[in-house]
């Protein structure tokens, strides 16, 4: 028995070898054509980074060729099973570009989206594949809305929207956390919160947003001296009714009405003095 497992391997590894050889020797010294065959049934046997080094010396040669269509797809797709996403999603782009007849374009333009999809990073790091992969998803979206991938690309685009959401919304909150140490941080929140309801209609944070918008102008009136507190009152003041009015049934209602309710004692006594001020002052020019 130990003699068959021996002779087994010995077999295996000689095969090994002798597969090794086979495609260095075409790798180096293949014609184009060889390279290209052997490239395809290195592919098929999904062996895909040995096809992907074949496949891009042959790739000049067969520039305007025939040949080039199933080559750009075949690269594509070894990019992708070799999950080098980032890639691969470019490549299945210029294929959708450089084939519009192709009977493979719908796919291309699908993987394409996906691979960038797939490449998104979590929300808060650099959105930029994310945003392929939306753009993406949105052209696959317009031009095949009866592809059998539709509800598959809408769930993947929701996705990737409520990822880019989350990053603007977490902009908001940090700029209100860390307004402890730098009191316009507490601008900066509120202008997040615009810019996330202005690129995002019918955000699922909205509720969040506006509420934190509404903390970030009180908190800032507070901190603010009498003399800015007048027009930053009233600011907060706005920001109060856009959240009340849109979600008046709010788990947050209680805690806005109270911070309501200090900035209403704040107007009181500012009003106050505006008017002791105003009453000095045409006193004096009597």
């Amino acid at each position: 028995m130990q003699k068959i497992k021996n002779l087994t391997f010995l077999v295996l590894f000689s095969l090994l070898l002798a597969s090794c050889g086979e495609y260095q020797k075409v790798l180096n010294k293949g014609t184009t054509e060889e390279q290209y065959k052997l490239a395809v049934k290195l592919y098929e046997s999904q062996k895909y980074s040995k096809a992907l080094r074949l496949f891009e010396k042959v790739g000049p040669t067969y520039r305007g060729k025939p040949q080039m269509e199933r080559i750009s797809f075949m690269t594509a797709q070894s990019e992708f099973n070799v999950k080098n996403y980032p890639t691969s999603g470019y490549y299945f782009d210029r294929f959708v570009k450089s084939y519009p007849k192709s009977s493979k374009i719908e796919e291309a333009a699908f993987l394409s989206a996906y691979s960038y999809k797939l490449a998104s990073p979590r929300f808060s790091l650099d959105p930029t594949d994310t945003n392929k992969a939306l753009e993406s998803f949105q052209n696959f979206i317009n031009t095949y809305p009866d592809s059998d991938k539709i509800d598959e690309a809408n769930t993947y685009y929701s996705e990737l929207r409520y990822k880019l959401e989350k990053k603007q919304f977490e902009i908001a909150k940090t700029y209100y956390r860390t307004a402890d140490y730098d009191k316009r941080n507490y601008k900066a929140a509120m202008q997040a919160v615009d810019n996330l309801l202005e690129d995002y209609l019918g955000t699922s944070f909205k509720e969040e947003a506006l509420f934190l918008k509404f903390k970030a102008a009180h908190d800032f009136e507070l901190e603010s001296t009498d003399r800015r507190k007048k027009q930053r009152i009233t600011v907060a003041i706005d920001a109060y009714e856009k959240f009340a009015n849109s979600f008046p049934e709010s788990e947050h209602m209680k805690e806005a009405k109270e911070m309501l309710a200090t900035l209403k004692k704040e107007e009181v006594r500012i009003d106050a003095i505006i008017e002791k001020i105003e009453k000095l002052k045409k006193e004096t020019t009597k």
